[in-house]
């Protein structure tokens, strides 16, 4: 009866079957099952020098995640956290992280602080999504505006933010304070729509003395189409520092006052309008309220 090793005796023979196995494109694991060579030294003689095929390769997909698993034990992550992060196994992350320090234990009520703020951190993400939403419909139910809608906007605009005459100080002019560059450009549109030429309107910057005045002013002088050395001179607020400010910081701009050469007669027609707009509402509610 042979001995069960001598079939490993014509050693160059069986190296021949393993390297024109392993250039089919098989896995060791097939070639040993084909073979039936169970030695793994042996296995790894007969294909030394042969690389694998590409197919038994690790995707990059799983290096990316065992680095990222990595980078959170390395963080103080548990298993279970970086488990939940990264959607794999608890043994695939033990065989990645093995080798690193374990974290220091934490006491239980830092990781009820750290659950709860991972729930919150949630739901500010859930909120923010709906809110995303919500503002978006708004958006497309708008559509386009008629030059009427436009003309009611600006007047309700106007009437807001900008100056008003007062019977104990007559001032009928028109001038339009805002900090939000989608309001001046409606109140641009608005004035186009009144064929108020360009050449009437005047623009000057009002800021806080601690912002980046020059840089405000080509802020504001993109959208208006308008040099800066076409600006009136800037109005500078001085900063009381008994007054917490929240306007502060690189996207903080000041405001742009708009103001229209001539306009005694477009203010009356903006402060009639406002008071047609009153009455038509109050008309409204009586029909209604009858």
């Amino acid at each position: 009866m042979a001995h069960p090793h001598d079939k490993y005796a014509d050693f160059e023979g069986l190296r021949e079957q393993a390297v024109a196995l392993r250039q089919e494109g098989l896995s060791r694991r097939q070639i040993r099952d084909r073979l039936h060579v169970y030695n793994n030294d042996l296995l790894n003689r007969l294909l030394e020098g042969e690389p694998p095929p590409e197919w038994t390769k690790r995707p990059n997909a799983k290096d990316d995640l065992r680095e990222r698993a990595r980078g959170l034990r390395l963080q103080g992550w548990t298993y279970d956290q970086i488990q939940v992060e990264l959607g794999c196994s608890k043994s695939s992350i033990s065989l990645w992280v093995r080798d690193l320090p374990k974290p220091e234990r934490r006491d239980p009520g830092e990781q009820a602080r750290l659950a709860c703020r991972k729930r919150w951190e949630h739901e500010l993400a859930v909120r923010d999504e709906e809110r995303r939403r919500t503002k978006s419909a708004a958006a497309e139910a708008i559509g386009e505006l008629s030059d009427r809608e436009l003309f009611l906007l600006g007047v309700g605009l106007y009437w807001a933010e900008g100056s008003k005459d007062k019977s104990y100080d007559r001032r009928e002019n028109v001038t339009f304070v805002n900090s939000d560059p989608g309001m001046i450009e409606v109140f641009l549109r608005w004035l186009d729509l009144l064929q108020v030429e360009r050449e009437r309107l005047r623009f000057a910057v009002m800021i806080h003395e601690t912002a980046d005045i020059a840089g405000a002013e080509q802020y504001w002088a993109d959208p208006v189409g308008a040099d800066r050395s076409a600006f009136n001179k800037t109005t500078i607020k001085r900063h009381n520092p008994k007054t917490v400010r929240k306007n502060i910081g690189d996207s903080y701009r000041g405001c742009l006052v708009i103001k229209v050469l001539k306009g005694v007669d477009l203010y009356r027609r903006i402060e009639g309008s406002w008071y047609g707009i009153v009455v038509s509402v109050r008309e409204a509610d009586h029909r209604n309220r009858t």
